[in-house]
């Protein structure tokens, strides 16, 4: 009885990815680049997060001792990406289409604090 289950698990897993374009199937993108901090230059140890347009769960990365960072073997997609350091973000890079075999470059800029001060409102005279 239970080998029959397990048998047809397989062939209904195999039966669902044979529906699949084989362009969906590969996990042979990447998404490369390097972060800049406020001043302009590389920034080590900065957080990368990205996503798939389609909402799947965040995935992070961290860039070297130069700023650069790298995600490997993913799927052609689209992806939103976001770096941040210290309480400093970038803006969410989205819509960053990455296609079958492709290596996709960005430059990710700090420029948010996380808990900016928000202006008071201006005074009537």
């Amino acid at each position: 009885m239970k080998r029959t289950f397990f048998f047809a698990l397989i062939l209904v897993a195999l039966a669902a990815t044979a529906n699949l374009p084989a362009a969906a199937q590969r996990r042979d993108s990447t998404l490369t680049g390097v972060v800049l901090g406020l001043d302009g230059k590389p920034v080590a140890n900065a957080s990368v997060t990205y996503q798939s347009g389609g909402g799947t769960a965040p995935h992070v990365t961290h860039t070297d001792a130069k700023g650069h960072f790298s995600a490997v073997k993913l799927r052609a997609d689209i992806y939103n990406v976001r770096a941040s350091s210290q309480g400093v973000y970038s803006a969410w890079e989205k819509n960053v289409n990455v296609r079958p075999g492709q290596t996709k470059v960005l430059t990710l800029r700090l420029t948010h604090p996380k808990d900016a001060p928000v202006a008071p409102p201006a005074t009537q005279p």
